[in-house]
Order: structure tokens, then sequence, then C-alpha cells
């Protein structure tokens, strides 16, 4: 009885340490209050808890080591800005052209990495703390700079509870990045379950685009999850709890690269088996490896084994014995190779359920030869300036930002200077706030900032009726202070209010809160709109300008993709580090191309004419991604030599055609020459080189099958590129010919 109390206190005290930030921001306010009410200075609260906000504003996922070193650089931004405010505030001129210039040059940062992105924005919220509390400073205090030492020290006492927790907690945020990876993998696999309904006249384009939107989730948790296991193991060799979480990290990426395989056009094998339930078997048993991906992120919140559910082996052994039926029964050659295509599947998902009942021992991927983790951080004062240059251009979305940024503090401070100077600095901290990267998240930002902000005075204003107890309304601002970083990522209308409220409660300990009420909904009203109208009109860049480039990239990580997994047919499959980043690189710039066409239809409809063409081209690139996928996930070295040399030559003039595709794409001139000789001839000898019904070479049967497909999609995206590149859709006429060329007039292909 003792130990399973003490075993449910474990998991209390682990569940409670996962909540991470909000727990330190309680920590860290809740402590300053009290500091505050014993030394009997509460006018100290302001500046304390301001400072303290902007370095939790600071705080990335790292080892105590990588925070206590960020910490000491974010200490060192904030004094820079904290006594620069303090020194020119009475200098309007100097003024603005140092916030320009620091907003510019700030957020610049963030060319180098996550960490410095952050440390960046921290920083400008930080200086337009330090002036709101000048702002609201006694007249005869102008050269105080107490406040910027207050603001320093609120700062480092929130450091001092960030590293000390990393240090107590090192692998907590790797555990929550593995649950969250492992919940939206299993969100994946469950929706790609649904492409088999055995339906006719199902919208399977509809279901692709939600499925590529749903891979860019899991895309996102993947790298997250890489780096924060990266942070904490470097080039070592990790141990204990990290050493398994590097090899669950590892699981699901075999788990997502064999979940978004497709072996066959979904809507030949519904035909094809419309009267069989081997498609509603297949969907069963990637439903249930679905239920076991999120059943795997139950066991690592609770710290427990994992245990393999026998309703998929069963499962499992019903599928195969359906397709055994099924062969005996079918009779055309077609039917034959759609059936084929069934067997490649199940074997795939068999593999894939071994990947899961892998997990359930601690060293289930040290069969491994090659574990290591590609390094994206800088490594050198060069690289970092090499990265931070690459980004000075006006083509750079971050060069824009920064830039629009930049103009956007400066006109809120001129509009500032305008309407009302004194408590005008609510302004700038709005803009600061709002004005994003893209149009669309400016835009949904300035109508969750406005409503929040309502919200929060309304709120504020009747708190302060209903507690007019300094104390009590000290003990409210901690709370709202918990609330907004509780939120700020998933619900920000909510925690716009929070952090409304927190101004409230704080400013009401040394003045009149009520007079906080009005103006801070009309700078907030001035500060969005500037930002709105900044984001439209100082370089706009709109996401359909960059679909292009964006659609380039993707192709030629795609084409580096194939080339590895070609390479891997030679001398059979091996997970090392080349091959997993080729992986990693496709799925990244396919999650990007997403992610920009869902942005692309939230801007103005003027500046996407053809977004159309756009989201097709999306469908195309991601159903094509499922083919590559299926050929990484079959990988084995093919024994016919002849076969194999036909098959290369076919995968390499594939490789070849995208980054030709991705050239003109990156030009912005279409590809109007069309299939050439040589491709021709590589194509028609794919067409003969397997009969499809011959079951002799399972592994070079499919390879065949894979890469019909993949020329299927290569040349939908040719199409679809010139439809998008060519003015007014119109397409060259030479374009619409695709070079049939006689097989009599193509060479033999050597071996």
């Amino acid at each position: 009885m003792i130990s399973l109390a003490g075993y449910t206190f474990r998991q209390r005290l682990r569940a409670f340490a996962g909540r991470a930030q909000p727990l330190r921001v309680l920590l860290t306010l809740g402590s300053l209050v009290a500091l505050c009410e014993f030394t009997g200075h509460p006018e100290a609260l302001i500046p304390l808890f301001l400072g303290a906000i902007a370095s939790a504003l600071a705080e990335t996922d790292d080892s105590w080591r990588g925070r206590f070193r960020a910490q000491v650089v974010t200490l060192v931004c904030f004094a820079a800005a904290a006594f620069a405010i303090e020194a020119l505030i009475g200098e309007p001129l100097l003024f603005i052209t140092a916030l320009a210039l620091a907003a510019f040059c700030l957020t610049m940062l963030g060319a180098v990495e996550a960490r410095y992105k952050a440390i960046g924005f921290a920083t400008l919220i930080l200086a337009v703390y330090a002036m709101l509390g000048i702002d609201n400073r006694p007249a005869s205090d102008a050269a105080d700079w107490v406040e910027a030492v207050l603001l320093l020290a609120g700062a480092a006492w929130y450091g001092v509870f960030s590293v000390l927790w990393c240090a107590a907690f090192p692998a907590q945020p790797v555990q929550e990045r593995l649950i969250r990876l492992f919940s939206v993998l299993g969100d994946y696999v469950r929706f790609k379950a649904s492409l088999f309904e055995p339906l006719r006249g199902i919208d399977i384009e509809r279901k692709r685009l939600s499925l590529a939107q749903l891979n860019a989730e899991v895309v996102a948790e993947l790298n997250a999850a890489k780096e924060s296991i990266f942070r904490r193991i470097g080039a070592r060799a990790p141990t204990g709890r990290i050493a398994r979480y590097r090899g669950l990290y590892l699981i699901a990426q075999d788990v997502h690269e064999r979940a978004s395989s497709s072996h066959d056009d979904y809507n030949a094998l519904a035909d094809a088996f419309f009267h069989s339930d081997l498609l509603y078997r297949c969907q069963r048993v990637l439903g249930l490896q679905g239920q076991a991906c999120q059943r795997l992120a139950r066991s690592i919140t609770r710290r427990e084994p994992f245990v393999a559910d026998a309703g998929t082996v069963q499962a499992l052994a019903e599928l195969r014995s359906a397709i055994e039926q099924e062969r005996e029964r079918a009779t055309t050659p077609e039917r034959l190779a759609l059936l084929a295509s069934i067997e490649a599947l199940a074997r795939n998902l068999l593999q894939l359920d071994g990947q899961l009942a892998g997990a359930s021992q601690p060293a289930a991927q040290a069969g491994r030869t090659d574990m290591g983790l590609f390094d994206r951080s800088p490594r050198s004062w060069r690289e970092v300036m090499e990265r931070v240059r690459r980004q000075l251009t006006p083509r750079s979305a971050l060069f824009r930002h920064a830039l629009r940024l930049a103009i956007a503090l400066a006109a809120g401070y001129g509009v500032m200077q305008l309407v009302h100077p004194a408590q005008g600095y609510w302004i700038l901290l709005t803009t600061l706030f709002v004005c994003q990267q893209t149009y669309s998240e400016t835009v949904a930002r300035m109508g969750q900032r406005i409503a929040g902000t309502a919200l929060g005075v309304v709120v504020g204003w009747a708190l302060l009726q209903l507690f007019p107890q300094p104390l009590l309304q000290s003990l409210l601002a901690v709370v709202a202070g918990v609330l907004f970083f509780a939120t700020r990522t998933t619900r920000y209308l909510l925690a716009t209010a929070a952090i409304t409220l927190l101004v409230l409660m704080c400013f009401n300990q040394v003045g009149d809160g009520d007079g906080l009420i009005a103006p801070r909904l009309v700078d907030t009203a001035i500060g969005s709109a500037i930002a709105g109208l900044a984001v439209l009109l100082v370089l706009p860049h709109w996401q359909a300008r960059r679909i292009d480039e964006l659609a380039a990239t993707a192709m030629r990580n795609h084409a580096g993709y194939l080339r590895q997994i070609v390479q891997q047919y030679r001398s059979g499959a091996r997970d090392d580090l080349a091959y997993r980043l080729a992986r990693r690189n496709a799925h990244n710039a396919d999650a990007a191309l997403s992610t920009a066409v869902a942005d692309m239809f939230r801007e103005p409809g003027y500046v996407r004419p053809r977004a159309g063409v756009a989201l097709r081209f999306l469908i195309r690139s991601h159903t094509l991604l499922s083919y590559l996928s299926a050929l990484g996930a079959h990988r084995v070295a093919l024994p016919d030599a002849e076969r194999a040399a036909v098959l290369r030559e076919a995968a390499e003039g594939a490789a070849a055609a995208l980054d030709v595709l991705s050239a003109g794409l990156e030009r912005g001139e279409p590809d109007a020459a069309g299939a050439g000789l040589e491709e021709s001839c590589v194509r028609a000898a794919l067409a003969t080189a397997i009969d499809p019904s011959d079951g002799a070479d399972q592994a070079a049967r499919l390879v065949r099958t894979e890469l019909t497909l993949i020329w299927l999609q290569i040349d939908a995206l040719r199409d679809h590129a010139r439809e998008w590149l060519q003015p007014e859709g119109k397409v060259p006429a030479e374009a619409s010919r695709a070079a049939e060329t006689p097989q009599d007039e193509c060479t033999p292909l050597s071996s």
C-alpha cells in the first residue's frame, strides 16, 4: 500500500513537473510578491514582474548548461536595452533611430537559430517595458536607474528558476515532445486509414490535401523532438532515459515513413476491390496502429512499459488470409497487379507493427549501426555571420519582417507623440506583439488582441471593484501571469486578456488602475492598426509570390530523397544519417509548401489569382512523396542485375526530371520542351522491364510499380508548373505535346 501510494505520488510529481513554464512563472511571480510584501516596497513589483515575463519569453528548450549560457546572453541584451532606453528616452530623434535599428538587428538574429530569435524578440519586449516604467515614474525621478536594475533583477530571478528546473528535470521536455509527437502521429495514421474506404466517388484529392496538412504537423513535432534530444546529448553517446527517448524518436521516424507510404492509386484499388473486404481489413489494421501510437504516447506520459495490442497481430493475420483467398479468385493481369500492391501494403503494415512493438524495449534501436542526429546549430562565429548575411536580401521573408517591424515601431512612436505622449507606449507594445512575419498571422492576431484586451479590461475593472486589497490584487496578477504562459501559444485571445489583467492589477499598486482602461483599449486598437498596415504596405511578403521558390525546394529535396533510396536498392537497407537526413529534408520541404499554401488562402484574393493551381501542385507533390516513402519503406538489394539496372536508370531519370523541374521553378520559366528522347527511352524500358503479374521478384515488381506512379506525378507536376508560371495560365503549344518516341529509336540501356 505504501509502495502504491509512493508510485502515485511520483506520477503526480512528474505530471506537475510536465507543466513546466507556467509553474516556473508561478514560482517566480509568487516569490516576488512575497519579497515585495516582506520588504514593504510594492512599487518594485511592476519592474520585477515585467523583467521576469520578458525573461520567460526568451526561454527555449535546452539543457541546463545551454539554458545557463542563453540566460547570460539574455541578461546582457536586456541590460544593453534597458540602460539605452534610460539614456535616450529624452532625445526623441536619437531614441526612435536607435529603436528602429535595434528592432531590425534583433529580429535578424532569428536567422541564426530559434534560441536567438526568442532572445531578440524578448529584448524588444523588455525595451518597451522599460519605456512603460519610465512613463509611470514621478517626474522628480527623471534619472532614476533603479527601474532598469529592477527589470534585470526580475529577469535574472526567473533565470535562476529556469536553470535549476532544467537541471532538476533534464529529460522532462524531451518526454513532453515525444508525447506530442506520438499523439499527432497517431492522428495522422488514423486519418490515413480513411483513404482505404472502398467506395466509388470518394474525393481522394481532398483527403490527400488534409493528409498533407496533418503531415506538416507531424514533421514539425519530429523536428522539435529531434532538437530537444540533440540539445541534451550533443556529440556524446546518450545514457538512461535520453538514450531510450532517442530510440523512440527513431522509431517515430520509421513509423512516419511507413505510414506516409502509398502503394498504388487509391481510386484504382477501390474500383478493383469494391466487392471485397480487403481494403476494409487494411483500414482496420492501420486504424489499430494509429491507436497504438496514441497508447504509446500515454505510456510515455506514465513512464510505463509499452504493451503491444494482440488485436493488431490478429488483424494482420486475417488480412494475409484474405489476400490469399483473393489471389485464388483473381484472374486478370490487372487485378493481379493491384493485388500485388495490396500484398506490398500488408508487408509494410507488418513492418510498421514491428516498429511499434519494438518500443516496449528501452534498447529497441540498439541494432542500428548509425544513430547519429544532424546538428543544425551554427558551429562558429563565421557560420553565424554567414547565416545572417544570407538573409540580408529583400527576397528573404525574415529581412522583410525585420524592416517592416522597424518601420512599424517608428510609425507607432510618431503616432504616440501626436495622440497622447503620456502612457502611449502601449501602442509600441501592441505593434510588437501583433506584427508577425505573415499576413495571415498578423490579421488573426489583430482581432484576437483587440478582443482579448477588451475582455481583460472588463474583467480587470470588475476585479478591482470586488477586491480593493493590494495583496489580493498582487495574487490575481500572479494567477494572470501563469494563465498567460499557459495559453499564449494555443489560445491567444485568452492570453491577451490574462496579460491585460496582470497589467491592470500591477499598475493599480502604484497608481490608478482604472485610469489605464480607456488608454489601453485605444492604444491596442492603434497599435493593431499600425501592425496591419505595415504588413499590408511595407514589403508585403505574399505567400503566392513565393510558392514557386518553395515548390522548387520541394522538388529538389524529393530528388535527393529518391537518389538516397536508389543507392540502398544496390546494397540493401541501412538507416544511416545521410538517408535519414534526405528523408527529413524532403518532408520538411513538403511541410513548408503545405503551410505556405494554407496561409495563401487567408490572404487577399487579388494577390492569389491562381491559388487553385498551387493547391493542385501541393496535392501532387505530397502524393509523389508518398510513393517515394513506399520505395524507402521496402528498401532491399535487387538480385537481378539486368532488371536492377533498368529500374535504377528509371529512378535516376525521375530524379533528374525533378531537378530540371526545380530549376525551371527557380528561374520562373516553365519547361516548354517536355520529355526528351533519353527520358522517353527510360520510361519505355521501365514499362516493359517487368511483367506486373509476375510474382517471381516482389521487390523489383514493387519498384517498377512505384516508379511508374512517380513518373505520372512528375507529368502532372510539370503541367501544374507550366500553368503556374505561364502568364494568364496559357500553356504553350509545344509544352502540351510530350515527346512520344518510338521504342526502335531508343538505344538499349546498359547494365
